[in-house]
């Protein structure tokens, strides 16, 4: 009997008006940061401006931003595999340009931050914060000055590789495919390099995507602290581009933070096989998409985006993603864990979560599991900028 009186105690607590509310100023009340999101490149391949209104479009506008309470975005700076010598490098500028175009169209509403300085003054101004964050090694085309470049432009962070490897470091997808690289899984000596001048810089080395021998090389190697700016939890989870406990143990014994990835087949082990389904149900579409453009990532995107209302079926739910979530502070700590969505570079995200409005329903959730006001506002953004102000000393 006393349970029951107290899952109703609970339910009618937190069905309660003021419990709508109380949730909603405390997540306005929060620095809320998103490590992750890809809109700069979705928006060049789809032709839109980000701050045109792109309700049912993209996961993201400016507008939209607001909205969700997001105070600072770290936008990606992205190009696939079929970038390299030649054309990466180019097309991370021409990104890094649209980002300024955007701003200089808009100085009441974002403003460009270089630093945890800069972070605030955006906060104070109620201007979002862009940031800048480099997807994939690739993008210097193996030149260091290339990345100094790229951090004189503002990016802040580098994934050391995406899915593809790099001449210098080996991806997730690759290693664990087992493929045959020409070189030694891990960082080789200019791997090395490369994050010792990041490190110097104050440019934070990222380790979602790679390997789990680039990952301990990294760490190892590093000086400051890491990030992984959209991963979430392999034992809950186990793909490629999930952290196992170990590797989670190693980030925050670094005094890194890893940011959960809001995408279904990270959150939910049993989204592959209803995704392949679907994939195989189009397969005659999808190749014809490919014969136009070899990029499966994109081909799969067109067609979550053409039959929406038959995938989101089996997306997972929010809960699952904070499930996640509690893995990693059951392990090592609330200090340790953030938000890096993926919006807009991932084709399905948890039911409740259709675009960055929706953004305020996970701090509902962190106050359903009893989180602390202190630890959610380190998770929704504070954790984020004590690692900036550290890879800054």
């Amino acid at each position: 009997m006393k349970k029951i009186l107290f899952a109703f105690f609970t339910l009618a607590l937190f069905s309660s008006p003021a419990f709508s509310q109380s949730y909603k100023k405390l997540h306005e009340k929060a620095i809320v940061i998103d490590t992750h999101n890809d809109f700069i490149s979705t928006g060049i391949e789809k032709g839109k401006s980000f701050d045109q209104n792109l309700k049912g479009i993209t996961h993201s506008d400016l507008k939209r931003m607001k909205e969700g309470g997001i105070d600072v975005q770290v936008f990606s700076i992205f190009c696939d595999e079929n970038y390299g010598k030649g054309t990466a490098y180019a097309f991370a500028n021409r990104e890094i340009d649209t980002l300024y175009a955007t701003v200089a169209r808009n100085p009441n509403r974002m403003m460009i931050v270089r630093n945890s300085k800069d972070l605030q003054t955006a906060v104070s101004t109620g201007k979002l914060g862009a940031m800048m964050g480099v997807e994939g090694g690739h993008m210097i085309e193996d030149e260091i000055s290339n990345l100094e470049k790229l951090h004189a432009r503002g990016a802040r962070y580098m994934t050391l590789t995406w899915n593809n490897s790099t001449s210098w470091a080996s991806s997730a997808a690759d290693e664990r495919a087992k493929k045959d690289l020409g070189h030694p899984y891990g960082l080789n000596a200019l791997g090395e390099q490369i994050v010792k001048r990041m490190n110097e810089l104050g440019m934070i080395v990222d380790i979602s995507h790679v390997g789990e021998k680039t990952f301990y090389d990294a760490i190892r190697i590093s000086t400051k602290p890491v990030i992984a700016s959209h991963s979430c939890t392999y034992a809950l989870c186990p793909v490629p581009r999930n952290l196992t406990d170990e590797q989670i143990k190693a980030v925050g014994k670094n005094g890194g933070v890893i940011q959960l990835n809001f995408y279904s087949g990270f959150v939910d082990s049993s989204f592959r096989d209803k995704n392949n389904a679907f994939i195989r149900k189009h397969q005659q579409e999808k190749d014809s998409l490919l014969k136009s453009n070899p990029s499966d990532f994109y081909a799969n995107l067109y067609l979550h985006e053409k039959y929406k209302d038959e995938i989101d079926g089996v997306r997972p739910s929010l809960t699952l993603l904070i499930d996640h979530l509690d893995h990693i502070v059951k392990l090592i700590g609330v200090n340790h864990v953030g938000l890096g969505s993926d919006f807009d570079g991932i084709n399905s995200s948890p039911r409740e979560l259709n675009d960055v409005t929706n953004m305020p329903l996970i701090t509902e959730e962190l106050m359903k599991r009893g989180y602390s006001k202190k630890d959610i506002f380190k998770i929704l953004g504070g954790n984020f900028i004590r690692v900036l102000k550290a890879n800054e000393q």
